[in-house]
């Protein structure tokens, strides 16, 4: 993250982050398909966690309240890692190609709450609609806390943003 920092993810090579990290090319290939796994590399482990989560929700949640579950268990494994999470969104930022990538890994994780919500009986239509609304929920509130001051709680921005949508749908 530092080399990405200090010279920009297009100057900084797999050879630089190697050694960096006391480690041969060779060795950074065992472990990374590539420079854009470094950012992305958890991405798989998130979303998992985050279906478990839904899953696991009680069978009478609504979709949102299970999508809502899941969000809680993405703030559990990002909320401690304030200062990687900003730095990280700042690099992303910075090049189209990782912007395009952190979009794709946005929608592989919506398609994988919508087919956990179907497997619990929510119709397609309504399945869709929960999960994109959940990521999209997942995208403002997490952008919200890594500019946010360090000591807020990204559990507490997901709550506030998710009782903002529901708010915004609430009859007068």
């Amino acid at each position: 993250m530092e080399l990405f920092l200090e010279r920009g993810y297009e100057q900084t090579t797999v050879a630089d982050i190697a050694e960096r990290a006391g480690l041969t090319a060779r060795t950074f290939f065992r472990y990374f398909a590539d420079k854009r796994e470094v950012l992305f590399g958890g991405s798989a482990i998130l979303e998992a966690r985050m279906v478990s989560a839904l899953e696991a929700a009680p069978s009478s949640a609504s979709p949102l309240d299970a999508v809502a579950a899941a969000l809680d268990a993405a703030a559990d494994m990002l909320g401690e890692r304030h200062k990687l999470s900003k730095q990280r969104q700042a690099v992303i930022a910075a090049n189209g190609e990782l912007r395009e990538r952190e979009l794709i890994k946005m929608a592989s994780l919506s398609q994988a709450l919508a087919n956990g919500l179907r497997a619990r009986g929510v119709p397609d239509s309504g399945a869709n609609l929960a999960a994109e609304t959940g990521v999209a929920v997942f995208r403002i509130a997490f952008e919200s806390w890594v500019n946010g001051p360090a000591r807020a709680k990204l559990s507490d921005v997901m709550h506030a943003s998710m009782e903002q949508l529901r708010s915004l749908t609430a009859a007068d």
